[in-house]
């Protein structure tokens, strides 16, 4: 529930106040039409109990979608039922949050009658003021009915057992609850301490409905369009989306009007998504989610990568082998089972959702993949729930239809990064300066939405701030994302006593395994590819930038962006430049973007101060590399200046800017546009971030005259972003 600063709204509200009517409330306007005649008496119909709980159910949704609302309607909608004090609440306007938790507040203390009507006021209010929330709040109230109030109470209290099923679900739960009570968080560099319990209530995780085309349409890097994509939707106030919160994944869905019992989880690398999962399992034991579900089974894909062929029974058995007495009657209905499977893009198995090879027998052998899809199919414990994740690239190749909801994790809120970075500083004025600092980055702070990103920002700004030697200077403070990494993976570095050449043979070995993952989609790695790329795994550097995983063992790197910067470094570690133009090559020709990261991290790294940060790890033709960047960053930018007619061509020179951007090179910036007096982006969508790049490229370039910038939905931020560089032309449109 929202957590209101009159705790009144969730104490247990009396029967008086839901079932008999404190104030005289006129039933429906004269002028409503008889949809909404047949709205209000249907809630007439119900009992006072059930306006009750469904009231705090939806009380996350209210909130949200009163927040968002625009306000006049609302009251003139409000005050003719005696709802609403205009003056009251106009006075709040410039707290829309709290605005909202005390006008929900309020009518929930005048009972009943007051819950009815907000009900219908919303539902008048629906037709020219909508939202999905709204809507999908005002079908699952209609369709639902009194089944609505089952569920809930079913959420809370469960199915009753035989005692021998008892027993097993409390062994059950005791055990994931070893599995989950504890968070995990890498320590900084410097810290003995390699890992620290972290409590759920500092995570944050917000989910917005997206549609399976959504991903189709996946043509970028993930973490940059993701940014982009998080930039607007917190300037749409997320009006235009529709929030549900962890206990709400399984709610009805007004789309396909029916509770969803296959549901898929995406994000992309870092967001949260496993955390989310360890949540889910670690309320469902604490009784405080999704109790009805008689038992959860939490599988991580990684972990199934070496089965072969497997029955289901066989496979929950692995995991669990404490169940073998009773896992036969636990099978015996699947309504009250919950699978979870964590990481869809970590498994090697091959899983056609569309595949007609289906199994329908728990205890027949089948591959792997294909047991998890017979699950989702429905012909494998045909009334069982699926909770799986992934990231959005893999879900670009497979069928989405047998998924009735899929939910994306959006990642932090503004109020939410800034949390973080109080919980990650003991020191509160250290927090509020290494926030501010960020804040004031227009790069970093895009990217902050990710957890992971933002763990990795503030374990670089702890030894930027605090400097631990008299050698440490304090100046080490990143401007690019490229800097962002050089320090993090230097700090790293200096905290080892590792033989400088030594460590430059880690590097090396696993660069050339990041680079080989990065162009094959590959993140998870086994003892076969560190013998490939002769990594040695007896490095205690080794686990400083790779996670080990056991049963089976595998590995993967901290997060995919620091797989893809390594995958930049090796060419700075180890220089031929054979590989280095080939893989110049490719990462241009991948249509899915999987080499931008790459790419920006290759031309960042081609500046010699960003470089420096690593010094003594480094091939000795490190500037060589550099040359041969800079070279083909030239001859790039030299293809795209073209007559850009084509809005692929404009948004490639636009990616060109951001390698210019992270270079920080102002001399290859004016070389390379020297002779180029206007730009035309022309109905090319800008975000934000765009901006801030064109705007660095202005500042630099004097001889700019001409800008054409018609149908690129620039806002307000963005044109302010834009404006000190807007003086020097002659032409803007």
């Amino acid at each position: 529930m929202v957590n209101l600063d009159d705790n009144r709204l969730h104490q247990p509200t009396s029967p008086h106040d839901f079932t008999s009517t404190r104030t005289a409330l006129p039933k429906v306007q004269p002028n409503q039409d008889d949809e909404t005649r047949q709205f209000y008496q249907q809630l007439r119909q119900y009992e006072g109990h059930f306006l009750r709980m469904t009231y705090e159910y939806f009380q996350d949704d209210l909130l949200h979608i009163v927040e968002n609302m625009s306000l006049p309607p609302l009251l003139n909608e409000l005050h003719p039922r005696s709802l609403a004090d205009p003056e009251k609440y106009r006075s709040l306007e410039h707290d829309r949050r709290r605005l909202a938790q005390i006008l929900l507040q309020d009518i929930c203390l005048r009972g009943r009658e007051a819950v009815i009507g907000l009900w219908v006021s919303l539902y008048v209010l629906q037709k020219d003021h909508g939202s999905p929330g709204l809507n999908a709040v005002l079908e699952e109230l209609r369709h639902r009915g009194d089944t609505l109030v089952e569920q809930i109470l079913l959420d809370e209290h469960g199915h009753q057992l035989s005692p021998q099923l008892k027993e097993f679900q409390i062994s059950h739960k005791k055990h994931l609850e070893e599995r989950t009570e504890k968070l995990l968080e890498n320590k900084p560099p410097r810290c003995d301490q390699r890992e620290e319990s972290f409590s759920f209530c500092t995570r944050y995780v917000n989910l917005i409905i997206v549609s399976t085309g959504h991903f189709r349409k996946r043509s970028e890097n993930e973490l940059i369009e993701t940014g982009v994509k998080h930039e607007e939707h917190l300037k749409r106030k997320q009006n235009e989306l529709l929030r549900i919160s962890p206990n709400k994944l399984f709610r009805w869905c007004h789309r396909s009007e029916q509770v969803p019992h296959m549901v898929m989880v995406s994000g992309v690398p870092g967001v949260g998504k496993t955390t989310l999962m360890q949540k889910v399992v670690y309320d469902w034991v604490k009784g405080d989610l999704y109790q009805r579900f008689s038992f959860v089974f939490f599988f991580k894909f990684r972990e199934l990568n070496r089965l072969d062929k497997v029955s289901l029974d066989s496979l929950i058995l692995h995991h669990y082998p404490y169940l073998e007495e009773q896992l036969s009657n636990i099978l015996l209905e699947p309504e009250k089972l919950l699978f979870i499977f964590d990481g869809l893009d970590e498994s090697l198995h091959n899983m056609d959702f569309s595949s007609r090879h289906l199994c329908s027998n728990p205890t027949q052998p089948e591959p792997c993949g294909q047991i998890v899809v017979s699950l989702v199919r429905k012909s494998l414990l045909d009334g069982c729930s699926v909770l799986m994740t992934s990231r959005p690239t893999r879900l670009a190749l497979i069928d989405c239809r047998v998924f009735q909801r899929i939910v994306e994790i959006t990642g932090f809120l503004p109020e939410e990064r800034q949390m973080y970075f109080k919980n990650f500083f003991p020191d509160p004025e250290l927090a509020e300066k290494a926030f501010n600092y960020v804040k004031q980055n227009d790069i970093l702070y895009t990217f902050c939405y990710l957890p992971s990103y933002c763990w990795i920002i503030c374990t670089v700004l702890s030894r930027s701030f605090q400097p631990t030697s008299s050698d440490q200077p304090v100046s080490l403070l990143p401007k690019t994302v490229t800097q962002l990494f050089a320090i993090f993976v230097a700090n790293i570095l200096s905290n080892h006593c590792l033989d400088k050449s030594d460590a430059q043979k880690i590097l090396q070995s696993i660069g050339w395994m990041a680079e080989h993952g990065v162009m094959n989609h590959r993140i998870i790695f086994d003892e076969r590819d560190l013998d490939c790329f002769h990594v040695d795994n007896k490095s205690k550097l080794l686990s400083s930038f790779l996670m080990e995983s056991k049963e089976p063992v595998s590995y993967s790197f901290l997060h995919f962006t620091v797989q893809e910067f390594f995958s930049a470094l090796v060419h700075y570690v180890d220089y031929s430049p054979e590989k280095l133009q080939k893989s110049l090559k490719d990462a241009k020709s991948y249509p899915d973007g999987r080499g931008e990261m790459f790419l920006h991290f290759l031309c960042g790294l081609s500046d010699g101060s960003t470089r420096s940060m690593l010094t003594g790890y480094l091939d000795r033709q490190a500037t060589q590399t550099s040359i041969d960047v800079i070279t083909w960053l030239k001859n790039f930018i030299l293809v795209e200046k073209r007559p850009m007619q084509s809005k692929k061509n404009k948004q490639c020179l636009l990616s060109a800017f951001f390698y210019l951007y992270e270079s920080r090179n102002k001399n290859l910036v004016k070389e390379s546009l020297q002779s180029h007096e206007s730009l035309d982006f022309s109905d090319v969508r800008m975000s934000t971030l765009d901006s801030t790049v064109l705007a660095f490229i202005l500042d630099t370039c004097k001889n700019i005259e001409d800008l054409n910038l018609y149908g690129c939905s620039l806002d307000n931020e963005g044109l302010e972003r834009l404006a000190p560089g807007l003086h020097n032309l002659q032409f803007l449109r």
